[in-house]
């Protein structure tokens, strides 16, 4: 009797082992490779393209210097290369010009308004276009400048969410959140990588640390006009 309980115990292992092999010859099929590598989100991705901004000043043949306008124009151009331009501040002048003297003078102005704008002279680069016979080139300011890329979200619309052969997410699920970010991103060159840490500020750490050993409060200090606390000019 001990026998037949051994053979019926060692035929029953057999079969569940064969099961398992069964099983593990027979996986699901409906998991994509992509589904057990990354996340969601790198799954997303946020693309990155470089371009050029160009900025043209029309030269007028009577006139002596800039308008205010086109002086306006180039202050604004300047003031987003600051915030958003990568290079050189190209500054191009026509080879030739119907109106020289004004060509010079608002190259000149030009200069000046950028470094009012904080940008040095060794970030400007000098250049030249156009042909002795065309008399009609402007003056031509440009820069390099990155653009953030959103990932093609599929329509939501094309989902079928009542299919559940597998546990998987969806392919849109992360792309709304990525393309999102894209349009949040102040420079997308960041996406290529790190930017260089400014130089560290010795003596402003060592001012905090001497208050941290002397037991004070290392963030700066507030004015009652500064409060954090709720205004009590509207009452309850």
């Amino acid at each position: 009797m001990s026998r037949l309980k051994t053979l019926s115990f060692g035929l029953a292992a057999v079969t569940a082992l064969g099961t398992l092999a069964a099983c593990s010859n027979y996986a699901p099929t409906a998991v994509p490779k992509s589904y057990l590598q990354g996340t969601a989100l790198d799954r997303n991705p946020i693309g990155v393209a470089k371009r050029t901004e160009f900025l043209e000043i029309d030269l007028d043949t009577s006139g002596s210097e800039l308008s205010l306008a086109d002086k306006a124009r180039i202050n604004n151009f300047v003031v987003d290369y600051r915030q958003k331009g990568h290079g050189p501040l190209v500054m191009s002048l026509p080879t030739s010009s119907a109106n020289p003297q004004l060509a010079v003078a608002a190259i000149s102005e030009a200069r000046t308004i950028a470094w009012e704008n904080g940008v040095q002279y060794e970030e400007i680069s000098d250049s030249h276009h156009g042909t002795e016979e065309d008399l009609t080139e402007p003056l031509i300011l440009a820069y390099q400048t990155y653009d953030a890329i959103a990932p093609d979200c599929p329509s939501m619309a094309s989902m079928d969410f009542a299919d559940i052969k597998s546990n998987n997410e969806q392919p849109t699920l992360g792309c709304a959140v990525r393309t999102n970010l894209a349009a949040m991103i102040a420079d997308p060159a960041d996406l290529l990588g790190q930017r260089a840490l400014d130089p560290a500020d010795p003596l402003r750490r060592s001012v905090i640390l001497e208050k941290f050993r002397q037991g004070e409060a290392t963030g700066a200090e507030r004015s009652d006009n500064e409060s954090g606390t709720v205004s009590t000019a509207v009452g309850n």
